[in-house]
Formats: C-alpha cells, sequence, structure tokens
C-alpha cells in the first residue's frame, strides 16, 4: 500500500518538506495513549534469535536507522515503534546551526536515491542532551553521531567535536565520527592522518577519564581509494578504535539513469540510496576481509530491500542502518528485514 498509494502522495512534496510534515505527525500521533503499543506490535519481531551482540552491547535486532532522520533527539521513540533497534541521532555539532541554502535535498527517482546538501543543520548539543535525558523505551539503543560546525576551521574540529562528545556522552550508548560528509565545506579533509589521529586521540582519552566507557566508531567516505582504506585501517587499528560504520553518501555520479541535465540542475551535494548499493557492499567486504573480519562493521548505504541488508550481513557487517530505503519502501522495510534474518538463523541452528 505505501508503495502504490502513500508514497506516490508524498512524493508530491519536497523531501525536506515530507520529512518535517513526518516529524510533525508522527509526535502528534504517539501523544494517543495505546500508538506507541499498537505500532510496535505491527511492527516489530520478537524473537531471541533476533538479538546481535555488538561491542558489548545487545541489541533486539541488526536493524538501525541511520544518522540524519532524528537530528535532534526529537523522534527516537516513535521511530524505535517500527521495528528499529537503535536509532543514530544527529549529526550533532556544538551550536545550532541552520544548515545549507534551501532548497537542499532532491529525490532521483528514477535511480531511487537521494541527493543531499543539508550542512548537518541541527540545533546544537544542549538540546540533543536534554532530549536524550529522557527516559526511552526499552530495549532501544542509541548512537550519537558527531559533527562540527560549519564555521569552525579545520584547524580547530577537534575542539568542535570534544564539545558534542562531552554534551551527550550519558544520553547516547555508542559515538560515531563523522569527518567523511560532503556537505560541509572542506570537512573531508579531517579524513587525513594527521587530522583523524588528533580527533580520535582526542576522544579517546577523554573517554578514559569516563565512568562508563562507550564504543567510538568512525564513518567512513565511500569515495576512498583502496590505499585511503587501507591508511583509515591503520589509524583504526593503532588507535584501537572500536568499529567502522560503512560507508556515508558519495559524490560520484556515475551510472545514473537520470538525465545528466537534471544531475547537473541539482548541483552539489551526496547521493544515497540504490546508486551506492554496491560500492557500500564493497567497501565493506573489503574492511571485513582486510582485517580478517576482527573491525565490527556496521553497514550502511543503499540497503533499499532484504537482499540488499543480507548481502550486508554476509559481507562482514554485524549491524545495518538503513534511511533512503525507508524513504522509498516505507515503514515495513524494518520488519521485512528482521523476518528474513530470523528466517536465516532459524534455519542455521536447526
Amino acid at each position: 500500500m505505501y508503495r502504490f498509494l502513500i508514497r506516490p502522495i508524498l512524493f508530491l512534496l519536497s523531501p525536506e518538506s515530507i520529512h518535517h510534515l513526518l516529524i510533525t505527525v508522527l509526535r502528534a500521533l504517539f501523544i494517543i495513549p495505546g500508538v506507541f503499543s499498537l505500532v510496535k506490535r505491527c511492527y516489530h519481531v520478537r524473537n531471541k534469535a533476533l538479538e546481535t551482540d555488538f561491542l558489548g552491547l545487545t541489541f533486539s535486532n541488526p536493524v538501525g536507522l541511520a544518522a540524519g532522520f532524528d537530528k535532534n533527539a526529537e523522534i527516537y521513540r516513535e521511530f524505535h515503534a517500527f521495528g528499529f533497534s537503535f536509532i543514530e541521532v544527529g549529526t550533532v555539532t556544538p551550536l545550532g546551526q541552520p544548515g545549507n541554502d534551501r532548497p537542499r535535498s532532491f529525490r532521483i527517482k528514477k535511480d531511487r536515491g537521494l541527493i543531499n546538501r543539508m550542512g548537518f543543520n541541527n540545533h546544537g548539543a544542549e538540546a540533543a542532551a536534554v532530549r536524550l535525558g529522557r527516559k526511552r523505551p526499552s530495549g532501544l539503543i542509541l548512537g550519537g553521531n558527531l559533527g562540527k560546525n560549519t564555521l569552525t576551521p579545520n584547524e580547530r574540529a577537534v575542539d568542535d567535536y570534544e564539545a558534542v562528545f562531552n554534551a551527550i556522552y550519558d544520553g547516547v550508548d555508542y559515538f560515531v565520527v563523522n569527518v567523511s560528509c560532503p556537505n560541509i565545506t572542506d570537512l573531508r579533509k579531517l579524513q587525513d592522518q594527521d587530522s583523524l589521529e588528533k580527533i580520535l586521540g582526542r576522544l579517546i582519552e577523554l573517554r578514559s577519564g569516563k565512568e562508563t566507557r562507550k564504543p567510538l566508531l568512525l564513518k567512513i567516505s565511500p569515495d576512498l581509494n583502496k590505499e585511503q582504506l587501507d591508511e583509515t585501517l591503520e589509524i583504526v587499528s593503532n588507535m584501537k578504535l572500536d568499529g567502522i560504520v560503512a560507508t556515508n553518501t558519495t559524490i560520484r555520479r556515475e551510472g545514473l539513469r537520470t538525465p545528466a541535465h537534471e544531475i547537473e540542475a541539482i548541483g552539489k551535494g551526496g547521493m544515497s540510496g540504490a546508486p551506492i548499493t554496491a560500492r557500500s557492499l564493497e567497501v565493506v567486504r573489503y574492511i571485513h576481509e582486510k582485517t580478517r573480519g576482527k573491525l565490527p562493521i556496521i553497514a550502511v548505504g543503499g540497503i533499499m530491500n532484504v537482499k540488499d541488508a543480507l548481502n550486508m550481513l554476509d559481507a562482514g557487517a554485524t549491524l545495518i542502518q538503513i534511511y533512503t530505503g525507508f524513504i522509498y519502501e516505507g515503514p515495513a522495510l524494518a520488519r521485512r528485514i528482521n523476518r528474513a534474518v530470523l528466517k536465516r538463523r532459524l534455519q542455521e541452528n536447526s
């Protein structure tokens, strides 16, 4: 019903308009007593066989919602009801910022993808910390995606990552350092060895003084070549980082069905969805093989259906996250994936 009735109506609006409408409607609906429980009964797949251990945390299933949907930690409770075991909030920056000028989010329907240049629009770390302090549903795991303010020069970026890390430390279960988003000027330059080691080193040092140790992961770009991937994995290994999130959006535009003049009219931005499925899978498989399966991986990028999800798990990911697939396939996608994973695990154990 979603694909043939609801989605065509929603797609009459701009992607950003739909996003704000969705949040407003869900927050209003879930105020009604019983709605949360009803939705959860419809979309959650409950079975111990789905439980997934990752970095000392037990996830009720392997499917999460990627960063970017709940930028301000406003609606993680509602999204959890649709079958997600974990939600990654953010990207969160120290100070609130409006992001890039609109329009800044575009559908490329012929390719089942999105191009966005949102620019880390969010309310800031203090607002996120307050919302993350609220009581959360049982079984929900929260991640915090860390970024820097657009106006902060790269030489002071480490201070921004430290500020967000400290502000939301008590409210999340794991952290993801985002230096790979293509929508912040020069942000991806922080992926070079010196900058990355400086940022990660500071956060690891801060974590050592915390009462509770929480996993720290790095989100990487799908546009890294083999040499750059190897250098990044060497940094991750040397610094004993907990894991990798692979991958972010891409700046590449090869092989699209959408006419070139339409893509050029959209302009700059990170592309997600089906166009990056193959590359994200390739990166996940490469990391798994290169590290001999010793580096924990969360796969994200181009997971549009059950097959994509299973392929990512087969390639070496322990958990997966969806975003664009949720937009194109609707709220039942997490349930379909979990049912397929459950079926496979029960067969393997029989």
